[in-house]
């Protein structure tokens, strides 16, 4: 069999069976290329049972943070469920995972084509641990922040071990204060958007269509509730300030002192000098499935 034909053979198995090159390439070479037997050796080997279980929904898991100085990664990798997601087999794979993202700058392409500590690829990992462990699992997201012109910040809510729990945070921050200084500022701030989860910094950064649709639904809502057609245009305004004060940090109420907003908390810290929130991060485990 020529390599062209292996290699098509190969694919073949991949798409049929959902396991990685390196295994189905074992399979088409003990089996002189007959894919029905190379199905039936994975099976035997137990890999193939991995390509049932992606149909499945992994809704569960945990995020993960890794840094080193000012740069942090965050990484969220899903199982089906919270045992599997509490096991230590589980947890050091991503922590791993999260190393890795780390290194890669949270670039989900580079994450899934690097080597792990076995020499394999994260994909070819991701199989195997589907295969073990018996749930789906998946690398949902990951992402990144590196900027050394800020200060940059993270947080863990309710840690399961140090920076792996169910919801993570990252922040930077622009200011003429040193990073020591901003140290207490920045993980109230992380801790506040863990809590109250904004859409985005301010209502310029807020995503069009997501106003477009909120207004959308207010209006009708309102005609629907028999309101004066006159005055609808006018209520619909007034909810949709309230939905955007809800839904921007800057905007939303300081968790620790709902009487001020977050961004007169900010004013208050900086005094004289400058502080600007640049960036932010939330990732939460199955959140959007």
């Amino acid at each position: 069999m020529s390599q062209e034909n292996v290699l098509e053979k190969v694919k073949k198995l991949r798409e049929l069976t959902g396991v990685g090159f390196k295994d189905c390439k074992i399979a088409i070479d003990e089996n002189n290329g007959d894919i029905e037997k190379s199905i039936e050796f994975l099976r035997k080997k137990g890999i193939a049972k991995a390509s049932k279980k992606m149909e499945r929904v992994a809704t569960d898991g945990l995020i993960s943070i890794s840094e080193n100085k000012n740069k942090f990664s965050i990484i969220e990798v899903n199982s089906e469920t919270d045992f599997v997601a509490k096991n230590e087999e589980f947890i050091k794979f991503v922590e791993e995972l999260s190393n890795i993202s780390l290194l890669n700058s949270g670039k989900m392409s580079d994450i899934l084509d690097a080597k792990m500590k076995n020499k394999n690829t994260v994909k070819e990992n991701l199989v195997s641990m589907i295969s073990k462990i018996g749930e789906k699992i998946t690398l949902r997201r990951s992402d990144c922040i590196e900027s050394d012109q800020f200060a940059n910040f993270s947080y863990t809510h309710s840690p399961l071990k140090k920076n792996l729990g169910k919801i993570g945070v990252l922040l930077s921050l622009e200011s003429s204060f040193k990073k020591e200084k901003l140290s207490q500022l920045g993980k109230q701030l992380s801790m506040h958007i863990a809590a109250s989860s904004p859409l985005s910094i301010d209502k310029d950064n807020l995503d069009q269509n997501i106003l477009k649709k909120e207004k959308e639904i207010i209006t009708e809502e309102l005609k629907n509730s028999g309101k004066d057609v006159k005055i609808i245009d006018k209520i619909a305004l007034g909810k949709l300030n309230k939905f955007i004060t809800d839904n921007t940090l800057l905007n939303q109420e300081w968790i620790m002192e709902p009487k001020k907003k977050v961004k007169d908390v900010i004013k208050d810290f900086a005094g004289k000098e400058k502080i600007v929130v640049k960036k932010f991060i939330r990732f939460k485990v199955g959140e959007g499935f």
